[in-house]
């Protein structure tokens, strides 16, 4: 039983991160600076005085200070946190299934369901 819940478990895991590392390219400095740039022109377009200064602030910042080796950092500490939340209500929902409540397990499942997708998303930013 203990070898079938570590599947369960396991499988949504892997299913995201191979899915979302096949179809999103890694965060660099260019790539972010070009993001902004295009947030930029949309913020052009509709003459939103505010955020083209937000916007033009964050570019130069972003020409000024990025680094590869820093987002990779950032990168490296955002998955950590996720992935400790995520065994946190790994902890969790093995705490509810040893008590069989289907309404505690279900919720327990929920909350890894979503931890899993934050440290989803943060894998392939």
């Amino acid at each position: 039983m203990k070898t079938t819940l570590a599947t369960l478990l396991a499988l949504p895991a892997i299913a995201l991160a191979t899915s979302a590392y096949a179809s999103t390219p890694p965060q660099t400095c260019a790539t972010k600076q070009q993001e902004i740039k295009q947030q930029l022109e949309y913020a052009h377009q509709h003459n939103n005085k505010e955020q083209i200064a937000g916007l033009q602030k964050a570019l130069t910042e972003s020409q000024e200070h990025c680094t590869e080796s820093g987002l990779q950092a950032d990168k490296q500490q955002k998955i950590a946190e996720k992935q400790e939340k995520v065994n946190e209500r790994t902890r969790e929902l093995k705490k509810a299934q040893a008590t069989g409540d289907k309404d505690k397990i279900a919720k327990q499942q929920k909350k890894l369901d979503e931890s899993l997708h934050e440290l989803n998303e943060v894998s392939t930013r």
